[in-house]
């Protein structure tokens, strides 16, 4: 009897969760794989139409076109962000002087929210006022453009960087570096747990900089690299409110429509509800497979302690 009071309170602690998961997780599940075979637009009930949605993704030109848009930023963002927090982390390691100082600094960033930092970007981008070509022109006036003009050769100018094609998805990865922080974190504990006596031992055997760092630190901290690198890549499949601020209709050329971008239009410009479930499976089975293969890869290249 006693047993079976402690099951009751323990069920009604956790009726609150198991009510959040079934009606704010489980039921949206459900109802995006229904949705995804119908056509449904909110605004009158759904109708099945089996797989044409699928079947109109393959031939959509847009779709494809952000599909590309986002694995080629996603194929910058993920090792730059990746060696710049690693760089980061390991410089902090270094027994540097005030280093809870520096260590909040570089967080500090990841806490701002996306809208107000796509606002800053825009003011710091702008290809004619803003602030990063107010400073690259003057270093270019002062250094080759004088060059240029003694050769009567036309003077460099800072890029268009939100307005030029070949400009838009390195803006973007820059962007993106700002955050690298919350990675940098985590890089920064696992470094600190790697056994001194491993150091010290490598050390003895005569082990320069390069050798320590690339057969006892990378290694002892590889999981946690595994894992910052499949969150990054899921980061940056998802990236969304930064780009869709910048760049609401994906102009230039739609070279920054991204697949969430589209997604979101389709769902709620487009009133295309069934054709955006069915981007998102597509995006969700995406990312599974890319999570899979990179566990796979790993599987003889990452350290587990005792395995």
């Amino acid at each position: 009897m006693m047993k079976r009071k402690e099951a009751m309170a323990g069920y009604l602690f956790a009726l609150p969760w198991l009510l959040g998961l079934l009606l704010f997780m489980l039921y949206p599940v459900g109802a995006a794989i229904y949705y995804s075979f119908c056509d449904f637009s909110m605004l009158k009930p759904p109708m099945r139409i089996g797989t044409d949605n699928y079947h109109d993704l393959m031939i959509d030109k847009v779709f494809w076109q952000s599909v590309g848009n986002t694995l080629i930023y996603a194929a910058l963002a993920i090792p730059t962000s990746t060696l710049t927090a690693l760089g980061m982390a390991m410089l902090l390691n270094t027994r540097v002087r005030f280093l809870p100082v520096f260590r909040t600094l570089f967080f500090l960033p990841s806490l701002i929210p996306q809208t107000s930092l796509a606002m800053l970007w825009l003011w710091i981008f702008n290809g004619e006022h803003g602030v990063l070509n107010v400073v690259v022109n003057a270093v270019l006036d002062h250094t080759i453009n004088p060059i240029m003009t003694l050769f009567h050769h036309a003077t460099i100018h800072g890029p268009n960087w939100l307005g030029d094609v070949s400009w838009t998805k390195p803006t973007m990865v820059v962007m993106g570096m700002w955050t690298v922080g919350n990675a940098m974190v985590i890089y920064l504990a696992s470094l600190q747990d790697v056994p001194a006596s491993l150091i010290e031992a490598a050390d003895l055997d005569g082990a320069g900089p390069w050798q320590k760092t690339k057969n006892v630190t990378l290694p002892m901290i590889s999981p946690i690299i595994l894992f910052n690198v499949i969150t990054g890549m899921i980061g940056a499949l998802q990236v969304f409110a930064v780009p869709y601020i910048i760049f609401p209709d994906g102009s230039p050329a739609r070279s920054g429509y991204f697949y969430t971008m589209y997604l979101f239009d389709n769902a709620f410009k487009f009133n295309k509800m069934g054709y955006a479930c069915a981007m998102a499976w597509l995006m969700f089975l995406g990312i599974l497979l890319l999570t899979g293969l990179s566990l796979w890869f790993s599987k003889k290249r990452v350290y587990y302690g005792g395995t």
